[in-house]
């Protein structure tokens, strides 16, 4: 997680704030409770505030970092059991990295806010090759990932990851507490995947796009929005239309998406 104090420099562009409250990242730690051969991966270290104490706990780390500059700092650190990705997270293969590591994944990480919604989905295909995640986002996006039905935070974020993951909010996290402060409050999540048997017979693909269709008008019944996806994909599908796309809990989704004409 992207930490660090007297940080030189935050880069504007990879949406950087440096986490510098040494009493939250104690309770980041603790959070998380890092092991001895855990395979632990921290997605954005910055200047490191994270990964010291993490390395310490666990015995060995990887970071992915994108800025050069911060990566090199990392590697000339020489901290013994750390490994350095110079790469966009987007681009990194974690089913790879599980595979290598020969067990599954624990991945941290202070997301950039900017595209956090991106990570998250990019980790969706490869929570089986994860144990668990902990993440510091936005407090509005955790709020989101966390809904129930009913709200206004409910939508595609939340139904998508509920559907695969266990979602708890675990930690807030002020302005305060970065340097630069950002202008938006913070939250941890930690998220547990699914039991491969919970969710082995999901298209993701499928139900990622009838929760798309559903929720994009959802201001109107779900008849103007879902009800065309339906008779195209899923005719005969006892389903209730008279609804808008946030009253409808997950369970629900998923059932719509196992149903075959």
């Amino acid at each position: 997680m992207s930490g660090g104090r007297g940080a030189p420099f935050a880069r504007k562009r990879f949406g950087q704030h440096f986490l510098a409250d040494e009493a939250v990242i104690g309770d980041i730690v603790r959070a998380i409770q890092p092991r001895p051969g855990d395979a632990l991966v921290e997605i954005g270290p910055g200047l490191g505030a994270m990964t010291q104490p993490l390395l310490e706990r666990a015995g060995a780390l990887t970071v992915i970092e994108l800025d050069r500059d911060l990566a090199a700092r990392l590697r000339a650190s020489g901290r013994p059991g750390l490994s350095v990705i110079e790469a966009d997270v987007l681009n990194v293969d974690f089913a790879e990295l599980a595979a290598l590591a020969g067990r599954p994944l624990r991945v941290v990480g202070n997301l950039p806010y900017n595209i956090s919604s991106p990570i998250l989905f990019h980790l969706l295909p490869v929570a089986h090759a994860v144990r668990d995640q902990h993440f510091m986002l936005q407090k509005e996006v955790v709020d989101r990932m966390a809904a129930a039905p009913g709200g206004k935070d409910y939508g595609r974020l939340s139904v998508m990851l509920q559907w695969r993951y266990a979602i708890e909010a675990v930690l807030e996290v002020p302005p305060r507490a970065f340097e630069p402060p950002p202008r938006v409050d913070s939250a941890v999540v930690r998220m547990v995947p699914r039991p491969p048997e919970a969710v082995a017979a999901i298209d993701a693909t499928r139900l990622g796009a009838l929760v798309a269709a559903a929720f994009s008008q959802r201001r109107k019944l779900l008849r103007h929005s879902l009800g065309p996806w339906i008779e195209r994909h899923a005719p005969g599908a006892a389903f209730d239309l008279q609804r808008r796309a946030e009253e409808v809990p997950v369970a629900e989704y998923v059932a719509l998406a196992l149903h075959r004409a």
